[in-house]
Formats: C-alpha cells, sequence, structure tokens
C-alpha cells in the first residue's frame, strides 16, 4: 500500500502563487508514476498534471499550463506543486495520486487509472 499526505493549501488572493507538497510513504516512490487532481465544489474530479518517475517528462491540463508546476525529489520521496497566478477557479481540493509505474510511465488523465490517493488539501482563492 501507499500512503499519500498532501499539505500547503490556504486561503490566498488572486495573483498569489501556493505550493503544495505531497508526502508518499509504503512503496518505493521511484518506482510511481504521480500527478495532482483537483475538485470543485458541485464539480467532478479533474486532472491537473502528471509526472514520470524520473521526474524528467510532465503533462499539465490546459487550464493550469504555464502557470503551474510540478516536480519530484525521489531521494525526500515529495510531489510538489508550484502553482502561480491564481484564479478564482483554481479553487478546489488538491488531490495527490498515483499509480504503479514498474512497466511504463503512462500518465492517467482519466481518475480511476490512479490506484492510491490522499486525502487532499483546500486550496481557496479570492477575488
Amino acid at each position: 500500500q501507499v500512503q499519500l499526505v498532501e499539505s500547503g493549501g490556504g486561503l490566498v488572493q488572486a495573483g498569489d502563487s501556493l505550493r503544495l507538497s505531497c508526502t508518499a510513504s509504503g512503496r518505493t516512490f521511484s518506482n510511481l508514476v504521480m500527478g495532482w487532481f483537483r475538485q470543485a465544489p458541485g464539480k467532478e474530479r479533474e486532472f491537473v498534471c502528471g509526472i514520470i518517475r524520473s521526474g524528467l517528462s510532465t503533462q499539465y491540463a490546459d487550464s493550469v499550463k504555464g502557470r503551474f508546476t510540478i516536480s519530484r525529489d525521489n531521494a525526500k520521496n515529495i510531489l510538489y506543486l508550484q502553482m502561480n497566478s491564481l484564479k478564482p477557479e483554481d479553487t478546489a481540493v488538491y488531490y495527490c495520486a498515483a499509480r504503479d509505474g514498474h512497466y511504463s510511465d503512462y500518465i492517467p488523465r482519466d481518475t480511476v487509472d490512479m490506484r492510491y490517493w490522499g486525502e487532499g488539501t483546500l486550496v481557496t482563492v479570492s477575488s
């Protein structure tokens, strides 16, 4: 099993920056393909970004491309999400997610393809 714990959420103003962290345990972190998803009130959970095991390749949703940066530190077992130029529409609960990447670095954009999930951290952006 993999345990994922997010931190770093909070209340910020539009245009501000925030960095989320996700600490993983229970499995070799460098074997996991990681991602961030978010769920706004009344909406379905959606893909935000993902990163392959080595950290050398990433993918982003169009809505965050150029503003958000995903990264990982395999030595510390931590996944990061740097969020800049935040907008009110970025308000959501942000979830860290993972899948075992033993045979593939495929980055899922569908929630059903991620096996492990954190409890989420709330990000609120005021206008």
